[in-house]
């Protein structure tokens, strides 16, 4: 038997591959398709103050080796959440970890606090770098002291662990991390999706509604891993990887490279059961190798000579 279980502070997951925020709804949704409860922790979708209806369509591209999208954080707001999602999130035996998202540091504070009395979320992942919304998100990912006062904002009103969720949109990713670690953030998720763009060469027109979008899947993989290579350097936090995960393969070059765990997100839209392979693959790799614990793979990677 191999131990698959990672303990981040008080945060502990059975396994460690989680599905990203925005790619499995509020869990119910792919239920049929795949078990929750073997998961090492589902994260939900995006909850903001207020219902958002999302950008206007087209705001899904498929590109060469990835997805665009620019859903704009489409969600029900915290109130519906608290009333519709958190029942059936409350009954899985895997970690429940809600991902944050507003327009101002008052709004990420307020949603924070109404979450607060509600049991079942082991932790909040706050996102500050989402790239597809007009305002919050990335404004406040992007800039070192903006993102330590939100964060810092968040932390004096919660006992949760919490996760920061970084942009790779950003000129230094450690300096970012940085400023998660003097907020008093628990762990690092990194990276949200990159920046891109499609044209319709008939029309000439954007292939989305709001021009550019975030771009996932496999092409941003090499970006991802380079990214939480560096952090995992830098700072003692424990890394989350995520960033065009589709295999177990995938999974074990985020963990060489430091992470502790691993988030599959655009994999979920082309095999709905890509994180159940992922889990039994890592298993199987560990015991073909004689490793006891999937630990012994974190950060693992050996640096080239010279």
């Amino acid at each position: 038997m191999v131990d698959l279980s990672i303990e981040m502070g008080s945060l502990r997951l059975k396994n460690p591959v989680l599905v990203a925020s925005g790619t499995y709804g509020w869990g119910q949704e792919y239920r049929r398709l795949l078990d929750p409860d073997l998961l090492g922790g589902l994260i939900t979708k995006a909850v903001t103050l207020h219902p958002r209806e999302g950008n206007p369509p087209p705001r899904i591209v498929e590109t060469s080796c990835g997805l665009l999208n620019s859903i704009g954080l489409a969600n029900v707001g915290v109130e519906a959440f608290i009333r519709e999602k958190l029942p059936f999130l409350q009954s899985v035996k895997t970690a429940v970890i809600v991902n944050v998202a507003g327009s101002t540091l008052e709004e990420y504070v307020e949603v924070v606090n109404r979450l607060e009395e509600h049991s079942g979320i082991d932790a909040l992942e706050i996102n500050i770098s989402c790239p597809n919304v007009k305002e919050g998100g990335m404004i406040f990912g992007c800039d070192p002291q903006s993102a330590c006062r939100l964060l810092s904002a968040v932390r004096k009103v919660t006992q949760r662990f919490l996760i920061a969720k970084l942009s790779p949109n950003v000129t230094d990713i450690a300096t970012i991390a940085h400023s998660a670690v003097d907020a008093g953030m628990e762990a690092i998720s990194l990276i949200n999706t990159l920046v891109g763009m499609a044209i319709d060469v008939n029309t000439g027109r954007p292939r989305l509604s709001t021009v550019t979008g975030g771009l996932s899947g496999p092409a941003i993989k090499p970006v991802a891993l380079a990214m939480v290579w560096k952090v995992a350097q830098k700072v003692s936090l424990p890394v989350i990887g995520v960033g065009g995960i589709m295999t177990t393969e995938d999974a074990m070059e985020f963990l060489l490279a430091g992470a502790c765990a691993v988030q599959v997100g655009t994999a979920n839209f082309v095999n709905p059961q890509a994180p159940l392979r992922i889990i039994e693959g890592l298993e199987e790799v560990c015991s073909r190798r004689g490793l006891r614990s999937i630990r012994e793979l974190v950060g693992q990677v050996e640096a080239a000579d010279g």
